[in-house]
């Protein structure tokens, strides 16, 4: 076991403090999780593309059906994830989570060996480990922001958001430069090895830090969570546009314009992501989340514009790092309201609810996206996630309107 100050027992709530890093230390264990879990994640993200388009040889509504595949599995894997977080604790369901990624990395291995003797098996195989990566995700994220929650209290709920994300893109913008690193020394193969490594780090890790009880207190159906976080979650599908627009095509984008550094653009939203987190994560559990989502997304909206437009790869850069912050801060701005409309013992079940909307967007996004390239180039991708983003701005203003 750890020792007991990485065990992070969750009986001692915060006491009230402005500061981001007041939170850190405390939630710290489930940072490196989501860290290690999602450094998994990320190194497949700039490769899959490629090899879907180059090595399998399918063209972009593939690509955006093969990328989008994630978050319409986890969209149902978030009902599973919130009521095992509930009704078993975090722990269990961060540890299917973690399990359910050495899974990703043993179909991914699979495919390879089929690539030329029957493609459209392998096709079939990196489509099956996509789902399952939705599923890791799911349970991933949901458990140890459900875990964070109980160790730090409610009125720390902004910097848990804050934190989480931080970690999730840590491990995602590390992650893609070290993909495309692997990919073009030991191909296809060796990525798939190496998410199975990081998946399998991340789930020995995670066994050695301390559970905590779910609450027995009754819990609402899940339907009645989804109805009380709705009109947040609107926001965060609107918003989740530009995210699932970045990943599924920034590298084809550079491509198409004889650029190289698609992937440093995946790595930008992430420090964008990281930087915006950090600089003003303190400020949803202080002003309000609507508050601070409305001014992140209208800075989000302005990020994917520099994309539609860039005439250097420099600015499109500058777009995506201001399309992961502004996104960074609005899902976080839009989830402080969520969890504020739940109670404590239905919290798992409300992260799984809440984050559920960004799966609508991340899943139906890239299919919808691929299209929309075919018929009007992949620039108009990102112009239209820009005025989904102008289409956040709204809902945050109804927030406020209604007083959080």
């Amino acid at each position: 076991m750890l020792p007991a100050s990485m065990t992070a027992p969750t009986s001692h709530p915060l006491p009230a403090a402005n500061s981001l890093w007041s939170a850190f230390l405390p939630l710290l264990p489930f940072m490196l999780a989501v860290f290690v879990g999602f450094l998994a994640t990320g190194m497949a993200l700039p490769v899959i593309p490629r090899h879907v388009h180059d090595t399998l040889g399918q063209g972009t509504v593939m690509v955006g059906v093969v990328m989008g595949s994630q978050y319409l599995s986890s969209f149902f894997g978030r009902m599973w994830a919130g009521g095992m977080t509930d009704g078993r604790g975090p722990k269990s369901a961060a540890l299917v989570g973690l399990a359910a990624a050495c899974g990703v990395g043993v179909l991914y291995l699979a495919s390879v060996p089929l690539v030329d003797a029957a493609p459209r098996l392998s096709l079939g195989l990196v489509l099956a480990a996509r789902l399952l990566s939705g599923i890791t995700e799911s349970f991933v994220i949901t458990s140890t922001m459900a875990w964070g929650l109980v160790r730090v209290g409610p009125a720390h709920a902004g910097k848990v958001f804050g934190w989480m994300g931080v970690a999730l893109f840590g491990g995602l913008a590390a992650g893609a430069p070290l993909g495309t690193w692997i990919y073009g020394r030991f191909a296809f193969g060796g990525v798939a090895a190496a998410v199975l490594v990081a998946a399998a780090a991340g789930l020995a890790f995670t066994s050695l830090v301390g559970g905590v009880r779910p609450s027995g207190l009754p819990r609402l159906p899940f339907a009645h969570v989804l109805g009380a976080v709705k009109l947040p979650g609107l926001g965060l599908t609107l918003c989740s546009m530009g995210y699932a627009m970045i990943i599924a095509f920034e590298v084809l984008l550079f491509a198409q314009r004889g650029w190289g550094g698609g992937a440093l653009a995946l790595t930008c939203m992430g420090l964008g992501f990281i930087l915006g987190r950090l600089l003003f994560g303190h400020l949803p559990d202080q002003v309000g989340g609507a508050r601070v989502a409305l001014f992140c997304v209208l800075g989000e909206a302005v990020g994917l514009a520099l994309i539609w437009l860039a005439p250097h790869p420099a600015l499109a850069w500058v777009g995506a790092a201001l399309g992961g912050g502004g996104y960074g801060l609005g899902f976080q701005g839009f989830g402080l309201e969520a969890v504020r409309r739940t109670p404590e013992q239905s919290r798992g079940s409300a992260m799984g609810a809440y984050v559920m909307f960004q799966d609508l967007s991340m899943g139906l996004g890239p299919p919808l996206g691929g299209a929309l390239a075919r018929f009007a180039g992949l620039d108009a991708v990102y112009l239209a996630a820009a005025v989904g983003a102008l289409g956040a701005a709204g809902v945050a203003v109804g927030l406020m309107r209604r007083g959080g």
